[in-house]
């Protein structure tokens, strides 16, 4: 009996050894794709073998109501290029400190700020905004290299700009807001009331807009520079054109106040952001901008350097838009320009060709590109809160109702906006057009 009794004690010593030897599980919501992060839960593994991730999927949109949600849905570490995200839930009280080093990490890159200024969340890899091109189909039209946002609205580029829709596209409401920021909000609004006017909308992501370019249906498409470099990779005929009014889509890390395993976030934290993991991320498979400077010293002459860029005033852009800023223009861009844009297609073809014609088109030019709010009413706080109301939900393209304050609202919007096409359908019908 005794004989027994110290086996079984040897057999439960040897197996809580084996349990506590077991690597330790460290759960990760993310948007990234599954390609990535199988090299990432990789690398991750080989540097702390001690630790297992657990990957959890979720959009921008899904992301925020799941970890908002008591206990943070068992989260430990949040890593998204979400922005808005973050900083919705820094005031919610949703992370602790990263508590680890930041040494050789810029706390900005331009007018982007790169950490905020608790130290609750780090940016890990940038994503340049700018133009899809194909050279070839650009020599055919005789259109020069786009060098920045108005050079798009060339004549000779109808029917040939892809544009994401915002409504649809996550990335896509920066775009939007580069160019409103850059421009000024009235003719920030012009330019993409024309812009839209005479593109392609595209309803699914930067790979179709990719798709777009490559195939020679669109010369040029409005997109984050990842996906060109990944369709070039794969001897698709695209180049990337970076324009002088630029922006980057910061891509951050935090540590949720919930986690049950605070040693094996921040040691993922850690390896995301040290020369390893920046470089992996900038492995041509990945092809992101690393937020390390020094990595950039490894990587081919041709690769695009932000920081470089950066000192030679290419990035003014900053994250001062709040996600309820982008949703709010998002959403005008949708009622104004989205849902009509055959109507708005066919009315700046017939102004197009007035104009052509040397008719005076001032006035329909105004009735077509006024900003549907001024600048101080786009900012009012009233307004925006509906839109946080909204994202706290989960916020995905819905058709507007009359159910609420802000379907209301974009209801009106939508009648304010036919209003203003069927006065502009008038007067170019006086013109003969």
């Amino acid at each position: 009996m005794c004989r027994c009794n110290r086996w079984l004690a040897g057999l439960l010593l040897a197996f809580s050894g084996l349990l506590s030897a077991a690597p330790q599980s460290v759960v990760v919501m993310t948007s990234y794709p599954q390609e990535v992060m199988t090299r990432v839960e990789d690398g991750f593994a080989q540097a702390h073998p001690e630790y297992r991730l657990q990957v959890l999927w979720r959009q921008g949109f899904d992301a925020l109501p799941y970890l908002l949600q008591a206990r943070q849905g068992g989260v430990d570490v949040y890593w998204a290029p979400s922005p808005g995200n973050f900083t919705r839930l820094a005031k919610a009280g949703s992370w602790q400190p990263l508590g680890i080093s930041l040494e050789g990490l810029p706390a900005q890159i331009g007018g982007l700020a790169l950490r905020d200024q608790k130290n609750l969340y780090q940016a890990t890899e940038l994503a340049g905004y700018g133009f899809a091109i194909n050279t070839a189909s650009l020599a055919e039209l005789g259109v020069p290299t786009p060098k920045d946002w108005p050079d798009l609205l060339d004549a000779r580029l109808r029917g040939r700009v892809a544009l994401p829709d915002p409504g649809r596209v996550g990335f896509a409401p920066v775009l939007l807001d580069i160019v409103l920021r850059a421009y000024g909000w009235e003719r920030g609004w012009a330019l993409w009331s024309e812009l839209a006017g005479q593109a392609r909308l595209v309803t699914r992501g930067g790979t179709l807009v990719s798709d777009e370019v490559t195939s020679g249906r669109a010369a040029v498409g409005l997109s984050i520079d990842f996906f060109v470099a990944s369709a070039k990779a794969n001897g698709e005929p695209v180049d990337f054109v970076y324009p002088a009014h630029g922006g980057l889509n910061p891509a951050f890390i935090a540590i949720t106040a919930s986690t049950q395993a605070p040693a094996g976030a921040r040691a993922f934290a850690r390896y995301v952001l040290s020369d390893a993991g920046q470089a992996l991320l900038a492995d041509a498979d990945i092809r992101k901008l690393p937020v390390r400077p020094s990595v950039y010293a490894q990587l081919p002459a041709q690769y695009h350097d932000p920081f470089v860029a950066a000192g030679h005033g290419a990035y003014d852009y900053g994250n001062g838009s709040s996600r309820e800023r982008l949703a709010l223009i998002s959403s005008l861009f949708t009622q104004w320009l989205g849902l009509p844009h055959e109507a708005l297609n066919e009315l700046w073809t017939r102004l197009h060709a007035a104009e052509a014609a040397g008719h005076d088109v001032a006035a329909i030019r105004q009735l077509l590109t006024a900003p549907p709010l001024t600048a101080g009413q786009a900012e009012a706080k009233p307004l925006l809160g509906l839109f946080a109301a909204r994202q706290d939900k989960g916020m995905a393209h819905e058709p507007a109702t009359d159910q609420d304050a802000l379907g209301r609202t974009e209801i009106t919007w939508q009648f304010q906006a036919a209003l203003q096409r069927a006065e502009a359908a008038r007067l170019l019908e006086g013109l003969g057009q």
